[in-house]
């Protein structure tokens, strides 16, 4: 079949809301026959109210559909770019081709991407609809977290800092936007979330000391409707006095790569950043190095920053803070509040007042971390200069991957347990660049073994875990996090398995073997009547499900 009669094909096997795929008014409610935005809806809490599956049925989920895919021009029937054809060789970190986009789902098709690549997916079947391949013109190509969604188009971002929007019916660009100089070694890899008419963009960036950013653009036309810059670009800008100079902020870093998450109500946008540049050393930007290693709440329709808590002042071991801020509605100490809670990179678990930044609590995730002296009086940890890289090497915990990572964790309302993978582990760190005024890495880590990877069930309330799994086989916390209604916690673990936990005890009710780890976080959503779950697993898509 030609690529001509095959998108008429496809587009015939889509279905289709009338005038538009997805209904807006879904992304702001829990997942249920949808899931529709990176996390199934703004509150970055991953959990799901469907119960179809649950405790007493779980040992009988069986696999619905496997489907592997192909990354590159082949069998592509619709291509975009400006580059040449090759894909870029290793893929990502671990070599090879691992899909860790989140895939959404909506009206029966699942979308997702991979570096340079989308897909459109029979939710019920697993079968291929339409295949969007784009020519790079090079960076990095480390993954890609998935895509956004808005009425009939669809958004993702490429290695070479393109925003690329697609009709979801038929895989055909509409257009594309240059988001950063791929030159200045910024890479992409974030899944657009849509606020309104908001397309938010972010970008990751490679030791070339350049600054952070985070933008709107109008999912339209691609127009760019505000840019905040994670760090300040001149003296006498909010955050200046936290750096030496002009020089050292400009050249900050900072970076946005993992989805923010949003309250309606408040109308603020939460996202974490990345670490302060030059990496792994301190030497040359002495101060906090604002808004590097921090939350930060940020009015949708302006950009403005309407609060900020920074969980790593003056970060010197790539501690990223950009891990999922999930928004959590209960109450602390006897009455209700909206609150944010962070699972960090540094080791900690923060809990803060979403409306106004106010710190609640703070509490150490995992046993092994000896990089701080205690708590400042805003709850901030304290370094340990004998912690800090030098000539000879000193032993760190966590390294710069961190006690936890970009896999996003759940969190169930039910329990009031914030589920996360952590890692304790050991990194020596090497000062190697001496000079007053280091650029890019100014040390080097090399990894001196641990103890492998653990599951946390967190207490919100107290940042105390309430129960914990560790996994035999050691590996870290690499597989991102579901809790459902059914009173289940689905992740995977370090040996190519999907596992099922009992979320309240942390008891193993099910588990499936796989061909590779789970590389990303698991989805689940009511079709035809039936529950099905879907996860990543290095190349292919699985999909579980209990027959009626």
């Amino acid at each position: 079949m030609n690529a001509a009669r095959l998108l008429a094909a496809v587009a015939l096997c889509v279905p289709a809301l009338p005038g538009q795929i997805l209904d807006p008014a879904l992304l702001g409610k829990p997942a249920t026959d949808a899931w529709p935005t990176y996390y199934g809806d703004y509150s970055g809490r991953r959990f799901s109210t469907l119960k179809q599956i649950n405790q007493s049925n779980v040992k009988a989920m069986t696999l619905a559909w496997i489907t592997r895919f192909t990354p590159g021009p082949m069998g592509a029937t619709a291509i975009g770019g400006l580059g040449t054809d090759a894909i870029p060789a290793g893929g990502n970190e671990f070599g090879g081709f691992i899909i860790k986009a989140t895939p959404l789902m909506v009206n029966g098709v699942l979308y997702f991407a991979a570096p340079d690549n989308a897909w459109a997916v029979d939710a019920r079947t697993g079968r291929e609809l339409w295949h969007y391949f784009w020519k790079t013109t090079g960076g990095i190509h480390i993954g890609n977290r998935g895509v956004g969604i808005y009425g009939n188009w669809l958004y993702f971002e490429t290695p070479d800092n393109y925003l690329v929007s697609l009709d979801a019916r038929t895989g055909k660009e509409r257009w594309h936007i240059q988001i950063a100089d791929v030159k200045q070694e910024y890479f992409s890899t974030v899944a657009p979330i849509i606020v309104g008419n908001h397309v938010m963009v972010g970008t990751g960036g490679d030791s070339l000391d350049v600054p952070g950013f985070l933008e709107a653009v109008d999912p339209e036309t691609g127009a760019i409707q505000w840019k905040w810059w994670t760090a300040p670009l001149k003296k006498g800008d909010p955050g200046s006095e936290t750096w030496p100079d002009e020089n050292s902020m400009r050249h900050g870093g900072g970076m946005t790569w993992i989805p923010g998450t949003y309250d309606p109500d408040l109308r603020l946008y939460y996202i974490g950043t990345g670490n302060p540049n030059p990496v792994e050393t301190g030497r040359g930007r002495e101060g906090d190095n604002l808004w590097t290693c921090s939350i930060v709440a940020l009015n949708i329709d302006t950009g403005k920053i309407a609060w900020y808590y920074q969980v790593s002042p003056h970060d010197t071991h790539d501690w990223d803070a950009t891990e999922t801020p999930v928004l959590i509605d209960g109450t602390f100490q006897g009455r209700p509040r909206k609150m944010l809670a962070q699972a960090s990179r540094n080791g900690y678990f923060f809990l803060l007042d979403r409306t106004n930044g106010e710190h609640l609590v703070t509490a150490p995730m995992i046993e092994t971390m000896n990089w701080s002296k205690g708590l400042n009086a805003k709850g901030q940890p304290v370094p340990n200069p004998a912690k800090e890289s030098t000539v000879d090497g000193v032993l760190v915990s966590p390294p710069s991957g961190g006690a936890t990572n970009w896999p996003p964790p759940s969190f169930d309302p039910e329990t009031g347990l914030l589920y996360v993978g952590t890692s304790e582990s050991y990194s020596v760190f090497y000062l190697t660049d001496t000079d007053p005024h280091p650029e890019g890495y100014g040390a080097a880590e090399r990894g001196a073994g641990g103890f492998g990877g653990t599951v946390r069930a967190i207490d919100y309330k107290t940042g105390k875990t309430v129960w914990s799994h560790h996994w035999p086989s050691g590996g870290g916390g690499a597989a991102g996090m579901l809790t459902t209604a059914g009173k289940l916690l689905f992740t995977g673990d370090p040996v190519q398995h999907l596992v099922a936990f009992d979320v309240t005890s942390g008891k193993i009710l099910w588990h499936a073997g796989l061909t590779a780890n789970v590389s990303n976080g698991p989805v689940t959503y009511l079709l035809d009547g039936q529950q099905y779950l879907v996860v990543g697993a290095g190349d292919s898509l699985y999909a579980f499900t209990v027959e009626p």
